[in-house]
């Protein structure tokens, strides 16, 4: 399964590469923000994308509404500090999947990731 992790932040990518790889999937890609991340998903064509909210250039809301405005259905996880309940349904009837809220476990990820692919599967 191939996976598009969109964060501005390093660290956190390296966060969600290194839990998602001790969870056997391999084909990571990498993108800083919303606008290198649509170039990417064109190129990459990920199963899914793990998605910030707050980068710079593009956010992560404007992402998904851009990416969803093409008629793309790849599944999308919200990974994210927003935890109000209002940026959550934003962020759904935008079109995001799941929702992850930093800091999470491995474990949390895991069950997001597992959740998400079988309702998109289904």
């Amino acid at each position: 399964m191939k996976i598009l992790l969109v964060d501005d932040s390093k660290t956190m990518r390296n966060i969600q590469r290194k839990t998602l790889t001790q969870l056997g999937y391999e084909q990571l890609d990498e993108a800083c923000d919303g606008q290198e991340a649509l170039a990417k998903a064109e190129d990459f064509q990920p199963d899914l994308i793990l998605l910030d909210w707050n980068m710079p250039v593009m956010d992560g809301i404007t992402f998904v509404r851009a990416f969803r405005g093409q008629g793309d259905k790849t599944p999308i996880i919200m990974v994210t500090t927003e935890a109000e309940k209002e940026r959550v349904l934003e962020a759904i009837k935008a079109g995001v999947n799941n929702y992850v809220v930093k800091p999470f476990t491995p474990d949390e990820l895991a069950q997001r990731v597992a959740t998400t692919m079988a309702k998109a599967a289904a």
